[in-house]
């Protein structure tokens, strides 16, 4: 897109999000998150109403009486976006194109970090890592970042989640709240990349998807295109063998990503095209701040 409809888009997306962080996310993200930079501060006895999790179980052996840990919330945190920038995001059969909805939900999460003072940073990712972003803070820097949600372009069309994780764990020293974004439609097994991660940051995953992802429609003869392998080939629509052959691979690749998060203790908000990713967000943010 040229420079004036880019302006124009990251605009928009500003004034959208922008309100969104402000209005509604602003107090379900601080409490949600809150609790990810904590640094330990002292011990004191058990108090009524204390958090059973809190406790310290060496001082409380040694002085047999329930003692807690004490923690100070750390000024700011750091906030990762690792982003799938793969062919698939391009898809858009129903509502918008995976890529535009990414890139609100990215932009939202970075004006909620903002506003928390907290720094922000992106990866964007294929079966390589395309970009990185370094963490920062300011509407500047935000603006920049949305710029290029907006319009990158990667070199690669293939996914590898792992190589995303595994690059994460590395680059990133300071423990960090990472945000996920993708369709996770990867042949790749990510599930040790991602528990490592999620050990030494605080992982949290966003799956966006095409409802012609998960169901064919009855249309007859169907020219499908694989838009990370460029593989074309002919469906027939109209056969309901093929329907179903077509919902069961979803099905499965749906429930091995339910597992893979739950065996790595990962939150996952997974969100059509077609819906209001502000419901996803805010339910996934209220199910951390009750914890």
């Amino acid at each position: 897109m040229d420079a004036n409809e880019l302006l124009k888009k990251v605009r928009k997306i500003e004034i959208k999000t922008r309100g969104l962080s402000q209005n509604i996310f602003a107090g379900e993200y601080h409490s949600a998150f809150k609790g990810r930079g904590m640094t330990f501060a002292e011990v004191r006895e058990y108090q009524y109403g204390d958090d059973i999790r809190d406790i310290d179980w060496n001082v409380t052996a040694r002085q047999n009486h329930p003692y807690v840990k004490v923690y100070e919330e750390e000024r700011e945190l750091t906030v990762m976006l690792l982003i799938d920038v793969s062919g698939s995001r391009n898809f858009g059969a129903v509502g918008v194109e995976k890529r535009e909805m990414m890139a609100e939900i990215a932009a939202t999460l970075a004006f909620s970090a903002i506003q928390n003072n907290d720094k922000i940073g992106v990866m964007f990712f294929s079966n390589k890592i395309e970009k990185f972003i370094p963490p920062k803070k300011g509407r500047k820097h935000i603006l920049f970042i949305i710029r290029e949600l907006l319009d990158f372009q990667p070199e690669n069309t293939g996914t590898d989640i792992s190589k995303a994780l595994q690059y994460l764990t590395d680059a990133i020293k300071k423990r960090c709240t990472t945000f996920l974004i993708s369709d996770y439609i990867d042949d790749n097994n990510y599930q040790k990349a991602l528990s490592i991660a999620n050990n030494k940051h605080d992982v949290t995953a966003i799956q966006v998807y095409d409802k012609r992802d998960a169901q064919l429609p009855n249309v007859g003869l169907l020219k499908i295109k694989d838009l990370e392998t460029g593989k074309e080939q002919w469906l027939n629509t109209s056969s309901s063998r093929v329907r179903q052959a077509h919902n069961k691979w979803w099905y499965e690749r749906q429930q091995q990503t339910t597992e893979i998060m739950h065996r790595c203790r990962v939150d996952l908000a997974s969100v059509a095209t077609d819906e209001d990713y502000i419901k996803a967000l805010m339910g996934l943010f209220q199910k951390r701040g009750v914890r």
